[in-house]
């Protein structure tokens, strides 16, 4: 075969043009000196301002849930007979979340700069109800003073917090973690809740106008990094149900390489059929903070269980397969979703959520006349708590709740999108 001049030479000439072509195509962190479209150059005088961006800057306390396809529902037998999560294909786009719950310490630290930044009015409105921790017929007393308030429950996760109360939290975060950004030029502490402690032991606007005038600065850019920049964080929130549940699952830890099938299901956020550490050197002991039966939240002396009465330290026990704490016992914890028996077959199977009662009203369930406790004012809670038994641990279990209402029993953790991302 003899070789071509002609034919080298279109061949040099093809990629030549494919090199030069590739060269303008933008990307988001190099988007050109001018547009594709119109050629019109960015950052001048009149061009449109196109900031430099690498990559959106990880939250504090926050780490990244790796999304893809999963079953969600009920892995044990239905033994409330409720029958409101059966089991459904569904994909869940990647995320972040807090990787332990919010503690009182945090919580502390909201108060304080709502105290100092807001009115007295919405300083009280945010007030964990400590009463939750009495009981008529129990010696709880001590709790309601000192749970809050007291530096050895500092790492303790905070109760006593409704549903609107955590999503006000949520709001005040967001405004007052893109405030710091601004000043520290987008460079954010990991670990942890505003930095992880090793040791077991409140910001501008959370309400009301303060809030207004700083999201509004956020979104102009003026005081604050804007979201054209790439500097601000999206918004803290709290997790749907689906997303809750496919972290605490954590099949991450089961998948093998290349394995397009999820041979290996989980009943708890961890390996087995049990509640305890099969392997180790903490081999037999209890993998979460829960009621191990009637009369027993901790074992007998000598030879603690779980080791805790009542709530334990966010960091306690060992976290599952994304990193994330407590994703059983300790504490449930509130999600964003309306309650629905049957939303399992109703929302949709990529990033399924239910916000209001679409498809599904509450004027279906009779509430007034006393026959139901549905409406569009019920959230649902999920994963298990010091006070509960090994059933409600598993991911799949759900139950709902007034989102005015508040107990011992209920925490909450943040969550946030994985913005600028496909995945």
């Amino acid at each position: 075969m003899k070789f071509s001049p002609t034919i080298s030479l279109l061949a040099m000439g093809a990629l030549a043009l494919a090199s030069c072509n590739s060269s303008k195509q933008g990307t988001a962190t190099n988007p050109g000196k001018e547009s594709s479209t119109t050629g019109l150059e960015y950052n001048t005088d009149e061009g449109m301002k196109v900031s430099s961006f690498k990559k959106i800057p990880t939250g504090p306390g926050l780490v990244y849930i790796e999304g893809g396809r999963t079953v969600l529902g009920t892995m044990e037998e239905d033994v409330t007979n409720t029958h409101d999560n059966m089991e459904r294909t569904v994909t869940i786009a990647s995320f972040y979340m807090d990787e332990a719950e919010v503690a009182n310490i945090h919580w502390l630290e909201y108060l304080h700069y709502l105290r100092k930044d807001s009115t007295e009015e919405q300083y009280k409105a945010a007030l964990p109800d400590t009463a939750v921790w009495a009981r008529d017929l129990s010696f709880n007393d001590p709790y309601v003073t000192y749970y809050l308030r007291y530096p050895g429950f500092r790492y303790f996760p905070v109760v006593g917090v409704n549903w609107l109360q955590a999503d006000r939290y949520c709001t005040w975060r967001t405004a007052k973690v893109n405030e710091n950004l601004g000043k520290t030029g987008g460079s954010t502490k990991g670990g942890g809740l505003f930095g992880k402690k090793k040791k077991k032991g409140d910001d501008a606007a959370a309400a009301g106008s303060a809030e207004g005038a700083t999201a509004g600065a956020l979104a102009d850019g003026k005081g604050g990094p804007s979201i054209e920049q790439g500097t601000s964080l999206p918004n803290y929130r709290l997790p749907t149900e689906a997303e809750w549940e496919y972290a605490a699952q954590a099949l991450v830890g089961t998948q093998e390489v290349g394995n397009e099938n999820q041979e290996v299901k989980r009943i708890y956020p961890w390996d087995g059929r049990s509640t305890r550490n099969a392997y180790g050197k903490k081999q037999g002991q209890f993998l979460a903070n829960f009621k191990r039966g009637r009369g027993d939240y901790a074992g007998i002396a000598g030879s603690l269980n779980d080791g805790a009465m009542i709530t334990d330290y966010v960091y306690a026990y060992p976290p599952n397969d994304y990193g994330l704490y407590n994703m059983a016992g300790n504490v449930n914890e509130w999600v964003q979703d309306v309650y629905r028996p049957l939303s399992f077959q109703d929302v949709e199977d990529l990033n399924p959520f239910r916000r209001n009662g679409v498809g599904d009203p509450d004027s279906k369930y009779d509430k007034k006349g006393y026959q139901s406790l549905i409406d569009d004012h019920v959230r649902v809670y999920k994963g298990g708590s010091w006070r509960d038994v090994a059933y409600y641990l598993s991911p799949g279990t759900r139950r709902f709740m007034a989102e005015d209402s508040a107990t011992a029993t209920i925490g909450f953790r943040c969550a946030m999108i994985n913005a600028g991302s496909n995945k």
